[in-house]
């Protein structure tokens, strides 16, 4: 139930009065769909209205606030003509022009005789000063409503300034007086006001200054915000805690074996999250942790080494991959691994044979395998498991939501503990607010023997000498990547396509050269991979569907055209597909003179680091949240005030303000928790109420 202090504000708002169904369309485009929404709609700019000159000292192209009074009015005589209204002051004259304007209009606005303050910018033509459409008319008797500095919102077409502001005027008169939900000592610290005085602060700034995020009116909004965000995670994440898992434990020491087992020296990040997966893996509650690391440092073997604490407590592992390259290349990375350790491992697509398929679901049912690679082929109703531990999920976001429930569902008695990894460094900022009901483990370190690639930035007029020079490199029987962003022309942007660059390269290379690129089917797609992976194609232009999975260790060179046109995680992705072996590799960022700010930065960066952490946190503030990961498809928050670029303090200190709440039971139970729940209400959370009623 929404506590009764919200009523009002929680109407749609087509219950204001004045708003017919036309307006309401566009007020509920522009703002939402209820009244509270108009709070949130703060302004972004003001226009100053306080310079009150007479008509003869007024300065041109200024905005003035004059007392006039109306002398005669001049009709226009033919349509396109401006209709004039002469009016003096004690020192002069000036003409007010409207453009097809109701004469009956304006003979009732301003008849004769009359006097007004008239507001707007004043200018000469023809040696008259002139008003062009005045912004205000205000009569003697509303002179009180005026204001010298005027808040300006951001508008649709068909809403003006005026509308939206008066609007938000009387929404502004109904907020109430909340209890306050904060910590008096956190209020007294920061020297934030009360809630009902912040937003009308904010909604009525008197100078540029007022407008600053750092203004400790919206400073206090968007804590509320934040911590809104925060609690709701929190209450989620407790409910997800709450599902009973399974002990597994790793009885048969395999996780020792598999690293005794391997040829290199693990990183210290990998054996710190091994070690946090293990003892997950070792609770009753069930394990649901996000793996995140850069491109080859090194994921799926601390994702094998769960899989193989799994099969140490005699139940059954499965890995997902997006593709059935991505699905092989994991399947032949670890079969010798497994072999070693006596760990019966085996893959299933949709190109696996009707016969061998046929055998690999009698042997899951029966147990008789302990780890599974696949694609969506693992989703299918006819797989069954003997007793399904853990579920590893390669590059999730991939995968729709159903697809992932179907196959955490395939367990006997408990859901399955799930471990998903991610290739894309997620920034921090977005961690927090994105992913709270998730634990976390970071890959930081590279593996050794891994050389930095080399990252060049070059005009792209230099286009024929690098097409020249790449001879030399398959000669000695190393492989290129030639990124396009586009794969046929388009008039619209002025970019070399996929298929041109094909055919160019195949006039000088033969058929050294082949071609990928998203339209393709998936078969065609996969079979020219393999063909560079292992057979004889030594350059592969593509699109950036290369961007994720692809593992050739000969490929050290790797050309992107137009790389200003790429996001600066997507160039980072890019970039990762070469250096994952011990040889020298680099990357050529081909770019369009002259470059914006924007994209001189991302080049800049890409040339500076290769810490796919520090790209993913400049890449936060160079495009935003919403566009890091795209909102809808990684269900990232969406903020109404707070700015994730900006904001990260106050995000780490609401992260902590709300594991203190929920850890000291207080929601619903004290003063202070009521009070907080009327802040979740506020923001939309009433979702994650549910989980505190459900206990």
């Amino acid at each position: 139930m929404r506590p009764k202090i919200l009523d009002k504000l929680f109407k749609p708002i087509e219950t204001t009065k004045g708003i017919g169904p036309r307006l309401k369309v566009k007020l509920k485009y522009l703002i939402g769909e209820n009244i509270v929404d108009y709070l949130w709609h703060l302004p972004n700019n003001i226009i100053d209205r306080s310079y009150r000159p007479t008509i003869i000292s007024a300065e041109n192209n200024r905005i003035v606030t004059m007392d006039l009074t109306v002398t005669k009015h001049n009709p226009s005589r033919r349509r396109g003509l401006p209709y004039k209204i002469t009016c003096i002051d004690e020192t002069g004259e000036l003409d007010l022009i409207w453009f097809n304007a109701r004469r009956q209009y304006l003979e009732d606005i301003l008849p004769v005789g009359s006097n007004a303050t008239i507001s707007g910018k004043i200018e000469t033509y023809k040696k008259r000063k002139q008003i062009i459409h005045p912004q205000h008319v205000i009569k003697s008797q509303k002179l009180n409503d005026f204001q010298d500095i005027e808040p300006v919102y951001r508008l649709t077409q068909g809403l003006s300034n005026k509308v939206i502001r008066n609007y938000i005027k009387k929404v502004l008169d109904t907020v109430p007086d909340f209890p306050e939900w904060h910590d008096q000592e956190l209020i007294n610290r920061m020297k934030w006001p009360e809630f009902s005085k912040s937003i009308k602060d904010c909604h009525n700034p008197q100078n540029l200054d007022d407008l600053d995020h750092q203004n400790i009116s919206k400073q206090r909004l968007v804590y509320d915000e934040l911590l809104a965000n925060q609690l709701s995670l929190a209450l989620i994440s407790k409910n997800f805690e709450a599902p009973k898992g399974i002990e597994i434990i790793d009885k048969n020491q395999l996780v020792r074996k598999l690293l005794n087992n391997l040829s290199f020296e693990l990183t210290n990040s990998q054996k710190i999250s091994i070690e946090e997966i293990s003892n997950d893996l070792s609770k009753s509650d069930r394990m649901i942790r996000l793996l995140q690391g850069d491109v080859g440092s090194g994921k799926t073997i601390v994702a094998l080494a769960g899989l193989f604490h799994t099969a140490g407590s005699l139940k059954q592992g499965a890995m997902m991959a997006p593709t059935e390259l991505l699905a092989r290349q994991h399947y032949e990375g670890i079969r010798d691994l497994c072999l070693k350790s006596n760990v019966s491992v085996n893959i299933l697509t949709g190109k696996t044979k009707q016969k061998d398929r046929e055998i690999i679901l009698k042997d899951l049912k029966e147990g008789k395998i302990d780890i599974i690679i696949g694609t969506h082929a693992l989703f299918q109703e006819k797989v069954l498991f003997n007793d399904l531990g853990l579920v590893v999920i390669d590059e999730q976001h991939r995968f729709g939501v159903h697809q992932r429930l179907s196959l955490t569902s395939k367990s006997k008695d408990y859901p399955p503990d799930i471990l998903i990894m991610s290739a894309t460094p997620i920034p921090r900022t977005l961690e927090l607010t994105a992913f709270g009901s998730m634990q976390v483990s970071r890959l930081l370190d590279k593996p050794k023997g891994r050389k930095p690639i080399k990252t060049i930035a070059k005009p792209i007029n230099k286009i024929s000498e690098v097409i020249d020079s790449i001879e030399r490199l398959i000669n000695v029987g190393e492989k290129i990547y030639w990124v396009c962003p586009l794969i046929e022309e388009s008039e619209k942007i002025d970019l070399a396509a996929a298929e041109d660059r094909f055919h160019q390269l195949n006039k000088i290379y033969k058929d050294k050269v082949s071609l990928v690129h998203g339209k393709m089917k998936i078969e065609d797609r996969e079979k020219v991979m393999n063909d560079f992976k292992y057979g004889s194609k030594m350059i592969l232009v593509a699109t950036t569907v290369i961007e994720v999975g692809i593992d050739v260790p000969d490929a050290t060179f790797m050309v992107i055209e137009h790389s200003e046109r790429f996001g600066l995680s997507q160039l980072h992705q890019l970039r990762g597909r070469v250096g994952r072996s011990d040889k020298l590799s680099s990357c050529l960022l081909l770019y369009k003179s002259p470059l914006g700010e924007n994209a001189k930065k991302r080049l800049e960066t890409l040339r500076n680091t290769d810490d796919g952490f520090i790209i993913a946190e400049e890449d936060l503030i160079l495009r935003g949240a919403g566009e890091i990961l795209g909102v809808k498809q990684s269900g990232l928050p969406y903020f109404k005030i707070a700015n994730l670029n900006i904001d990260r303090e106050l995000l780490e200190l609401a992260k902590n303000d709300a594991n203190f709440i929920i850890d000291s039971n207080i929601l619903g139970k004290t003063e202070r928790g009521k009070n907080l729940e009327i802040l979740l209400h506020l923001f939309n959370k009433e979702e994650a109420l549910k989980y505190l009623e459900a206990g």
